[in-house]
Parts: structure tokens; sequence; C-alpha cells
């Protein structure tokens, strides 16, 4: 299963128009839609969601198999990070379900921390398929209604995002705007959030890195329907999320903090196959975090962060699922 193409943002923009003004049925059946742009107007037909009580995050994490890379300890210690930066959030309402052919040690699984083996066999890149699964799984976990959000297996997140989402209870979902990459070589932190006047070139986090969306779902009446939703959205590339959810008429609300944190360089990943890492540790070099407040903050909200900075080897030795 290959990765859904990404629609033309000149389309993006009259399909939305379209939807708008001339409506969800109109444009369902005059353009020539992808799947999740049909399922996205099919959401928008039937309205929009109502609030949303005692939410659950669920993160959907498809892990890259051992064959597919040189030194598989390293994946499962970036992996653990990731982890680690879920045990450490200050809301518990969160689930974490990890998908892959290999299940990884030094993980403690329990009734939070899930393994999905995943047996299908798919020539390439199997990412996409392994977030197709994750998505149709959701029903089985055992929860009603919350935000899924997909995220890569070595990037972290703030230790006070769950608790914003259920405390928010936002009817949509969210966005991250703000969000911060750390170059694994250098060491050095860089800014990602929307540019300024005064900031020209910066991007915001959602355009840098997949794990940035947190998507209402709600199973209570028609368990299924979310779930073919989310799994047809996570075929694509992060950058068509927050179109796909403007076209559902559920626009993402972004987050009000730096809520994940985007490693790059690190390793044999998928971004260094592509030729996609070098523009990323510019762009650290960039817009790089120097002020010693901010950095206590970052240290604070990604206890994580120290560590990795003293583990990081100078040679590129793990691979991720990140198609960034």
């Amino acid at each position: 299963m290959a990765q859904a193409p990404a629609t033309p943002k000149s389309q993006r923009i009259l399909r939305r128009l379209y939807a708008t003004t001339l409506g969800p049925r109109w444009t369902y059946e005059h353009c020539d839609l992808q799947p999740s742009e049909q399922e996205a107007l099919e959401r928008r037909v039937n309205g929009r969601p109502g609030p949303i009580s005692d939410p659950t995050v669920v993160f959907l994490l498809p892990l890259v198999g051992r064959h597919h890379v040189n030194e598989w300890h390293e994946v499962e210690a970036r992996l653990a990070d990731t982890v680690a930066s879920f045990r450490r959030q200050t809301s518990d309402r969160w689930m974490a379900v990890i998908c892959g052919q290999d299940e990884p040690a030094g993980i403690a699984f329990d009734d939070q921390i899930r393994f999905l083996p995943f047996t299908r066999r798919v020539d390439g890149n199997d990412k996409w398929a392994k977030l197709e699964m994750l998505c149709h799984h959701l029903p089985k976990l055992g929860v009603t209604s919350g935000y899924a959000m997909s995220f890569d297996a070595d990037d972290l997140l703030n230790r006070r995002t769950v608790e914003e989402m259920v405390r928010r209870r936002d009817p949509y979902g969210y966005l991250v705007t703000r969000g911060l990459v750390m170059d694994a070589q250098s060491r050095q932190l860089g800014l990602c959030a929307p540019q300024t006047p005064f900031a020209p070139g910066r991007k915001p986090f959602w355009k840098m890195c997949g794990s940035c969306a947190a998507f209402r779902f709600d199973l209570s009446a028609e368990p299924h329907r979310d779930a073919e939703f989310l799994g047809a959205i996570t075929a694509h590339e992060h950058r068509m999320f927050p179109y796909l959810a403007a076209l559902a008429g559920r626009p993402l609300r972004p987050l009000r903090q730096e809520a994940a944190m985007y490693i790059v360089n690190h390793g044999e990943n998928f971004g260094v196959r592509r030729g996609r890492v070098a523009f990323k540790t510019r762009y650290v070099g960039r817009f790089p975090v120097t002020d010693e407040t901010t950095l206590a903050r970052i240290q604070e909200d990604f206890p994580m962060v120290g560590k990795i900075r003293d583990d990081a080897s100078p040679a590129p030795c793990a691979a991720s699922h990140d198609s960034s």
C-alpha cells in the first residue's frame, strides 16, 4: 500500500470553496475526488459533531520493521524515549498502540501501551498499511470517544499536551502549529511556528512533521465510520491533514504550546534515503532556540531531551518510519 498522493493546492482551495458555497453534495457529485475527500464530504453532509465528554487521546504508532534497519536496538531505544514521553503526561487520559512486525524489547506493554502485530507482506515502505490497520483497530480498544493522533515512533510529546486536549474538549480536534525540531547530531533545537514578518521562512510544525494532528472520533453510534475516515486521512502525507479536516467541516484548532518535538538526523531513516533531512537540519540552524529561559522550559516540558542529547551518537545508526 503506497502513500496516497496529495491533492494539488489549487484544487484544495476550489473544493473547500465548492463545499462551502454549493454544498457537499454538489462537490461530491461534480469533482473527481480522492477517497479521503469523499469521506470528508460525507461527514460534512451529516453535520458537525456535538460536544465531547471525557475524551481519551489515542496515539497510533507505525513501527518500522527490523528488516528495514541496520541497528534494531537503536530503533527500540528511540521508541522507548517516545513511550517515556507518553508515560510522563500530566493527564492519564491517553492510550498508545504500536503496530509492527517485531515486538520491541524494553517496552512495558499494558492497558495504556499495546502492541498490534503486523503480518501483511508489503513491498517498500509499509507505514501507510500499518496506519490503516491502526485506524481500523480503533473500535476494538474499548474507547468510546476522544482524539486519534498518528505519531512517529521517534518523536516526543510535550508532557502537558494530553492535559490540554482533554481539558479543552474541542469538538473537532487539534493541530500542532508550534513545536520543536532537534538535530540529534548538533544537539541544537529549532522552533517551528507560523511565520511572521519578523521570521520569514519559519514553518508551522504540521508542515515539518507527521506527529501533528489529533482528530476527534466518536464510536458510540457507528463504530467504523470515524475509523474509516481516519484511515483515509492518514493515507496521505501530513500536509493534507488540515485541508481534509476543514473539508469535513471539522477544522482543527491550534494547540497553545510547543506540543511535540521532531528529532532529525539521528540515523538512516527513510527521510535520509529520500533526501528530505538536509533542509530540516538547515532549518534548525536558521531558527535556533538559544534563550536560556526558553531552553529551561523546554527541558521541563520534554524531560527526555537531556538524555537524548547525552546519548546521541555522532554516526548514523538507526531507522525510523518518518516520511516527512
